[in-house]
């Protein structure tokens, strides 16, 4: 059980803590702390967009050398790919964006908290829609001025950092005569991080799927394939009302995406 939170908790804000730059070097060294139990994202791909702000949750447990309190610790989680850990803190990582220490005995703490992703400056090519692996940047401060050492934990496992996506879907003539032919037309389109612009997702399987009026279970009618700018089309016999929509699943590299119901009167 939780007893209490420490004093320390860190709004970064994108960004490591200023005082982890300003703070006098210390040699990489153990520092005696030890993180189990890394939950990112609760396990879930990290999927992102153009432009809103993501902040992916993180938590885990942290114990510390006797001696010390979780004052004199500085713990900040990460995400790096394509590098080492030491160059991925450095440069081109998804970091910290805050941490809370709920200390619950003299010598550890679970902590939560969050990273922050801004697509506009943390992504900025395709390569980041991959797998990332999970790190924590720990420091030990022997006072408040004076580091005592620090070191980059790894080996907490990954996470997948997606695309976002968007389906479209327009049914037409509205309304249509029973039994007449019902054109299905639709756009695919994923986040492009360089672009920052939805740009249309070509080649992409997406089922057309149907919920009769009155019901809530909408079921797969065909599977059709996006031409080369992600648009979609395909005709249907039109036999009763109901709503329309095109989906599909994630990748591993995309998320999902389902649109939303285009109702259809059939007179």
């Amino acid at each position: 059980m939780r007893t209490g939170r420490s004093a320390l908790t860190a709004a970064l804000t994108g960004a490591l803590a200023l005082v982890a730059f300003t703070a006098p070097p210390a040699q990489a060294a153990d520092t005696g702390v030890t993180v189990t139990n890394m939950v990112v994202n609760k396990g879930k791909p990290i999927v992102v967009g153009i432009s809103e702000e993501k902040y992916p949750s993180v938590s885990f447990r942290m114990t510390w050398p006797s001696g010390h309190s979780s004052r004199d610790i500085t713990a900040f989680p990460y995400l790096y790919h394509d590098t080492t850990a030491a160059k991925g803190l450095d440069r081109g990582g998804i970091y910290t964006g805050s941490v809370t220490y709920y200390d619950d005995t003299p010598s550890a703490a679970d902590v939560d908290g969050d990273l922050y992703i801004d697509p506009r400056w943390t992504l900025d090519s395709h390569n980041d829609a991959t797998t990332w692996k999970i790190a924590v940047w720990v420091r030990l401060w022997a006072s408040e001025t004076k580091l005592k050492a620090e070191e980059n934990l790894t080996g907490f496992g990954t996470v997948q950092v997606k695309r976002a996506a968007r389906a479209t879907v327009n049914a037409s003539p509205e309304p249509v005569a029973k039994n007449k032919t019902l054109t299905v037309t639709g756009k695919l389109t994923r986040a492009d991080w360089v672009k920052h612009a939805y740009t249309g997702y070509g080649d992409k399987l997406a089922k057309l799927q149907f919920r009769k009026a009155g019901t809530g279970t909408y079921t797969t009618v065909k599977t059709v394939r996006a031409n080369s700018t992600g648009a979609l089309k395909t005709t249907v016999k039109a036999t009763t009302d109901g709503y329309w929509r095109w989906t599909f699943g994630e990748t591993a590299t995309t998320g999902g995406a389902t649109a939303a119901g285009d109702y259809v009167d059939v007179k």
